[in-house]
């Protein structure tokens, strides 16, 4: 498939002089013009004839001898001196070209193509359709790492072919419109780059859930439910977009977790034994060391600052990162995140899955983005990239790893404004250091204006599909070489799956088509890969959708988290055993009763008894004539209760009061003389 089908389509050039058309029909013209890097050439048209016309046209390749070499051109521009056309008689007309390199023929009747041009065209050289030998020489990318990926638009039977090495070491782009075939087009290289370097690790930033259906045998997907991203291998600045839903964080709550992350790490490294202390002291620990630690623990720090009685300024700010602290933890969209409940050391279980090493014959992972919550996608995209970037580089050779972004435009924008730092900066990185330690990148999108033009600068491999804007016309433009800026003036009009392809894996900048790909390789979203449902929108059930769309299903389990930081912020006196036993008991609703209820009856109620006017009073009878006494006040006998409609009212009555009684009289009329 690599360079079998490249020398037996070629054969065709054997039949160059030997066609339809005679050895004299291909002359086409004479050179009439001629600057460092373009040619005009003027040709007849006999008697309104168009037989020979046709063989040119706009993004065709012509041959001029000059010599014993011949000197490739590239057609961008046809017009007739009268802008007219006489049926009949001889027409002229010119024809505009760029001049790409020639055919050098050696002393011993070599023949090798080179970009460079050592002799240019005299007026009047000869020009005419180039052979389809010189095209096999002009796109041969080389032998063992050179793959077939199309055909070329000017003539089907060469093969459109590229250099995977160079494409991968130096970068490659994809650009074009939307439904021109840009994922087919990926999935095709992919396949290609896997095929020629068994070494190859490839993670694909997947935004629309597609690359799935295109790698059956070769990929893994990693969607929001097999996902594993603990919190802890984020940098300070990851975390801090998470934790801050994706809007300037408040410097003094982001200098606040900058002070107590390593302490929570520090208190989580506290379990492991002396000598693994020993090995961590000597190294520091800062807030972006991916080590692991507990939410609990940090809650705990963060309370324990509160408490504090100094720092009265700071304790508002710490109540706010503590609580979207827990806001974020009881997010269900972030259960990728917060989802184990004991937090343990897997790193490198992390790695071997996202980054398959070893990979089981399944190279290639498909991380969908899709149900990652949008503030945080920036985020996941920075660690997945930065990681890949020290994979390669601490595995000194032994990992060639490539990273595809999909709609790149949405992690490292045109304005440096837009856009989140860290995946920038990540993506950058590999952009102009991953060269040297054997990581590569892969750039999709179709809007490359409102692409970053450093980094865009930085793939050597371009694959320029149709584009209709004017502006990402203009940025192809400039990266485009001076000696093939024409290309691109019909990069407007070219149909689905063809592309404009130059760079590093490229000897020749060329219009061709992509292989066709077989329709179960073909990308495609989730919903479209799946068979057509039988509900519609009258019978589908919105409550299912809705439950989707809130992420109730898939919530995180937080219940031992809430008790592990519960038991951290109490002191261990204060936990009632009364407490932990009916909270480890599940609350279960008491069972209906059968038994049928009782009517209602007054005499149920409780009642308030009622005294009886003349029952006697229950006070002894001597200190009751002694009050009389001392007041000379007639017995006291119930007062008739007042009407309905009256309120009673309870009134003293005037008179000493009963101390002031007993102090006037004498001693001995206090006590009892018998």
């Amino acid at each position: 498939m690599l360079n079998n089908d490249l020398r037996v389509s070629g054969k065709a050039g054997e039949h160059d002089r030997r066609d339809g058309h005679a050895p004299g029909n291909r002359f086409l013209g004479r050179v009439v013009a001629c600057s460092g890097s373009r040619a005009t050439i003027a040709a007849v048209a006999e008697e309104g004839g168009t037989d020979l016309t046709e063989l040119w046209s706009v993004g065709r390749l012509i041959s001029i001898s000059v010599g014993r070499n011949r000197v490739v051109a590239l057609v961008y521009q046809m017009n007739t001196g009268s802008h007219a056309w006489g049926e009949g008689e001889d027409n002229n007309f010119k024809i505009e070209t760029e001049l790409l390199g020639e055919v050098r023929v050696d002393e011993d009747g070599r023949e090798e193509f080179s970009t460079g041009i050592s002799r240019y065209p005299y007026l009047g050289a000869i020009a005419h359709r180039i052979r389809a030998a010189d095209l096999m020489r002009i796109y041969d990318a080389g032998e063992g790492t050179t793959a077939v990926i199309g055909k070329l638009t000017q003539d089907e039977s060469i093969d459109a072919a590229i250099h995977i090495p160079s494409m991968l070491s130096k970068h490659f782009a994809v650009v074009g419109s939307t439904g021109v075939g840009k994922s087919t087009a990926v999935s095709l290289l992919l396949h290609k780059a896997i095929a020629a370097n068994p070494k190859l690790r490839v993670l694909i930033l997947d935004p629309h859930n597609e690359f799935a259906a295109a790698f059956p045998r070769h990929a893994v997907t990693i969607d929001t439910d097999t996902l594993d991203l603990p919190f802890w291998l984020m940098r300070l600045e990851e975390f801090a977009e998470v934790v801050f839903r994706g809007r300037p964080p408040v410097p003094e709550e982001l200098d606040m977790l900058r002070d107590i992350l390593p302490e929570a790490k520090r208190a989580f490294r506290g379990s492991d034994n002396s000598l693994v202390r020993r090995t961590t002291e000597k190294s520091s620990i800062t807030a972006d060391t991916p080590v692991p630690y507990r939410m609990a623990d940090l809650l705990a720090l963060i309370d324990e600052r509160i408490g504090r009685l100094e720092g009265r300024t700071e304790k508002p700010f710490l109540r706010s990162l503590k609580m979207r602290l827990i806001a974020a933890i009881n997010d269900p969209r972030y259960h990728f995140m917060f989802s184990n409940n004991t937090i343990s050391d897997t790193i490198t279980e992390t790695i071997a899955q996202i980054f398959r090493i070893p990979g089981e014959n399944r190279p290639i992972c498909t991380f969908q983005l899709a149900g990652i919550p949008s503030e945080v996608v920036n985020s996941v995209a920075s660690v997945l990239c930065r990681m890949a970037f020290e994979v390669a580089l601490w595995s000194e050779g032994a990992i060639h790893m490539l990273v595809v972004c999909e709609e790149a435009h949405r992690y490292i924008p045109s304005d440096p404004t837009l856009g989140f730092v860290p995946t920038r900066q990540a993506i950058a990185r590999i952009a102009k250091e991953g060269r040297k330690y054997g990581v590569s990148l892969g750039i999709i999108t179709q809007r490359p204006g409102e692409l970053d033009q450093t980094i865009l600068s930085q793939c050597s491999t371009l694959f320029a599909m149709r584009l209709a804007n004017d502006r990402d016309q203009e940025i192809i433009r400039s990266a485009i070489p001076n000696s093939s800026i024409s290309t691109t003036s019909f990069i407007s009009s070219i149909g689905n799956g063809e592309a404009i392809a130059f760079g590093e894996a490229i000897s020749v900048p060329m219009r061709m088509r992509f292989s066709r790909v077989d329709e179960s390789l073909l990308p495609k979203a989730a919903s479209a890969n799946s068979k057509h449902s039988e509900e519609d929108p009258d019978t589908v059930d919105l409550r299912k959708i809705v439950t989707r769309m809130r992420a109730v299903t898939v919530g995180p389990d937080i219940s031992n988290f809430q008790q592990s930081y519960a038991a951290s912020a109490a002191a261990p006196d204060e936990v009632d055993a009364f407490d932990e036993e009916i909270d480890a008991k599940p609350y279960t609703p008491p069972a209906p009763s059968s038994a049928p209820l009782e009517s209602y009856r007054r005499e149920l109620l409780p009642q308030t008894p009622r005294l009886d006017p003349a029952a006697p009073p229950a006070i002894d009878p001597r200190l009751d004539a002694l009050r009389r006494e001392m007041r000379r006040e007639e017995p006291v006998f119930p007062r008739p209760a007042p009407p309905a409609d009256q309120p009673a009212i309870t009134r003293r009555e005037p008179g000493p009061s009963l101390r002031e009684s007993i102090l006037k009289k004498p001693l001995s009329s206090l006590y009892n003389k018998d």
